[in-house]
């Protein structure tokens, strides 16, 4: 965008349209070469100094034939589809083990696959995640032959929410019940609300199996909850004992979601997936290192903690990709200027472009918070599990619901923003934006439904956590200082705590669903600031780490004070009447958050070309280029006619 497009924006004060005009001249003035070089900066920001390793063989993937956009299918041809390309996908692993044994590869195989195939991405994360995972994450002394899964032969599904309980599925009522004649357990459904929902049981694909969540009974004494290996279907459809029926279609996806029951099932005792959360020998004996019921199962499903990190892997990935496609669309798009005779790019406008630069800020933001969470994960999964214990697992484990209910929400925001910025074009299936406005819909109820695991970790917040309060000082802060930005959002969670905690002390005594009540929309809004802080956090510590005077620095520094300032703008009041801010900020506010906007609206090409999608797959969006009419042309039109006879 250039500095004359800039300051004709319609509406745009002078002094904001003079910004914006100076910011792109220096733009200009640094070349083509200094902005590529930028750009290679932020892609390493982005995606590590590993990126052609770690990321590469997932982008290249989207490059190949199997893997380029097809929005012209039925949900079922969808469907064969997303299998056929899972084991596409599957033949290009050197091992499906290390894959399923990596969170950060099941990360990033989300990040790149949601964009493409929502179907696939689904898929995939339950066979590698959730089911071989699972595998390989218990029973550590028990030999299984698990090749059959690692090359699909057996495709693996997970069976755990029931119709009747999701959330809160230590309550689950699907039984497991030990023979000792046979030495194994018989699987059963004991009523309708007990079936199984939403795994994907179909014949579709192939021979499926399963992890089962079953309630473990030994004798008439119920164990708590345990994971099953079980055989589902197999060449012909579902095996004897095993009912599975379609659900209705789901928005936004083909997947073959179901309805699974067990009529005395049987599985042999090596089916049982044990572990410190208990065993069962020779004998029938039953021991367990875990004393609780429910911690029991917590460990059983510990998989679920990488699905969430997987998640927010698809939402971010989504969100780059949408936003790639809005703001290249909104560069190309012409429309009427404030002269009559003028055409502007759409994106010359700030109703237009102040909505994509907050949602690149937001874009950066939430991908470095996944980066910082997804890391923070790991160290503590490799190093840490063991001497940490149960609260350093509930600690760690809070951490990756706060960022994935967050940046999965956020995701919903910014893609229904960049769908209404390409306008009917972002409705059509061929230009890939409604697949992500429904897609997001799965991953905010996915791995733990956002509501929640949000107030889950709320909870936690308000009994556990307390934060340094930052200083309530503001004389001679200035909007413009990244440092008082940050402290402001600091102060935002603290005064959210302080609510919470004062609501529920003043809740009527031995009411704990009133107490909680009472507090719980303030705890809500603390546990959502303290994740817009640790996101904020997260951009900082990227432009901190490049060299001093890097030109990237002083991008990631304005992304985070436009991120900062969206965030703080609701809570003014709160913050001017506990005395972190003054009433000049609260004035300054609005005219910053625009200066900002305009600036990085001028840079938003480079922005999104940080991103590194391929450009195979944005030439699979007929959107995003220029001559995008031209992928509605009608070789019978008029217009056609009428040129072959001015030729003759």
């Amino acid at each position: 965008m250039t500095a004359e497009t800039l300051t004709t924006i319609a509406g745009a004060d002078a002094t904001d349209a003079n910004a914006a005009g100076a910011d792109a001249d220096a733009d200009a003035d640094a070349g083509t070469a200094g902005s590529s070089a930028v750009r290679g900066e932020l892609v390493r920001v982005l995606f590590g100094d590993d990126h052609r390793a770690a990321h590469g063989p997932w982008r290249t993937l989207l490059t190949t034939e199997p893997f380029r956009r097809r929005s012209d299918l039925a949900p079922d041809a969808q469907l064969r589809l997303a299998y056929g390309r899972l084991r596409t996908l599957n033949s290009t692993l050197d091992s499906a083990f290390r894959l399923a044994a990596d969170p950060v590869a099941l990360a990033n195989m989300h990040e790149w696959l949601s964009p493409v195939d929502t179907t696939l991405t689904t898929v995939a994360g339950i066979h590698y995640n959730l089911f071989l995972g699972s595998l390989l994450d218990h029973d550590g002394d028990v030999r299984r032959d698990l090749s059959a899964f690692a090359d699909l032969t057996r495709i693996g599904t997970f069976l755990c929410t029931e119709l009747d309980h999701g959330n809160d599925a230590t309550a689950l009522e699907t039984t497991a019940d030990y023979d000792r004649a046979r030495d194994g357990f018989l699987l059963r459904t004991p009523h309708a609300g007990a079936q199984k929902f939403m795994p994907n049981t179909s014949a579709a694909g192939g021979p499926k199996s399963g992890v089962v969540a079953a309630r473990l009974l030994v004798d008439g004494r119920d164990l708590g909850v345990f994971l099953f290996l079980t055989a589902l279907t197999g060449a012909e459809g579902p095996l004897p004992g095993v009912r599975v029926r379609l659900l209705p279609r789901r928005m936004g996806s083909a997947v073959d979601h179901c309805l699974t029951s067990f009529d005395g099932v049987f599985v042999p005792r090596e089916a049982l997936l044990s572990g410190a959360q208990g065993r069962l020998d020779a004998e029938g004996a039953f021991t367990s290192e875990v004393v609780n019921r429910r911690s029991r199962f917590l460990l059983s499903i510990g998989r679920v903690t990488a699905g969430k990190l997987s998640m927010s892997a698809s939402a971010v990935g989504s969100v780059r990709a949408a936003l790639a496609v809005a703001v290249r669309h909104g560069s190309h798009r012409l429309i009427g200027g404030v002269r009559a005779s003028e055409r502007v790019p759409v994106m010359a406008h700030r109703s237009h472009y102040a909505p994509l630069a907050g949602a690149l800020a937001t874009a950066y933001a939430m991908t470095l918070l996944h980066r910082t969470v997804l890391r923070a994960w790991t160290e503590y999964d490799r190093t840490e599990r063991d001497r940490t214990g149960v609260a350093g697992r509930v600690e760690a484990e809070r951490l990756v619901a706060v960022a994935k209910a967050w940046i999965t929400w956020e995701a919903r925001v910014v893609i229904t923003q960049c769908r209404e910025r390409c306008g009917a074009q972002g409705l059509l299936e061929n230009n890939g934006l409604a697949a992500l406005v429904t897609g997001i819909e799965g991953a905010i109820t996915a791995e733990g439904d956002n509501i929640a695991i949000h107030a889950k970790a709320a909870a936690g917040m308000v009994s556990g956590h307390r934060p340094p309060r930052p200083p309530a000082d503001p004389a001679g802060r200035e909007l413009t200082d990244p440092v008082f930005l940050r402290e402001l959002l600091a102060a935002v969670e603290c005064v959210e705590l302080d609510r919470a905690r004062a609501g529920m002390r003043a809740a009527a005594p031995g009411d704990a669903l009133g107490r909680w009540n009472a507090g719980a929309s303030a705890a809500l809004r603390a546990a959502t600031a303290h994740a817009q802080l640790r996101a904020a956090e997260a951009v900082a510590a990227a432009a901190d780490a490049l060299p001093p005077g890097a030109a990237a620095g002083e991008v990631l520094h304005t992304l985070g004070r436009l991120f900062a300032l969206e965030r703080i703008a609701p809570h003014g009041g709160d913050l001017l009447n506990e005395g972190f801010m003054a009433g000049r900020h609260i004035s300054e506010l609005p005219a910053e958050t625009d200066r900002l906007a305009a600036r990085i609206a001028g840079q938003a090409q480079m922005l999104t070309g940080a991103f590194d999608l391929p450009d195979e797959w944005l030439a699979d969006v007929p959107v995003t280029d220029a001559g995008y009419a031209s992928a509605y042309d009608d070789p019978e039109g008029p217009w056609h006619r009428s040129a072959v006879e001015a030729r003759r």
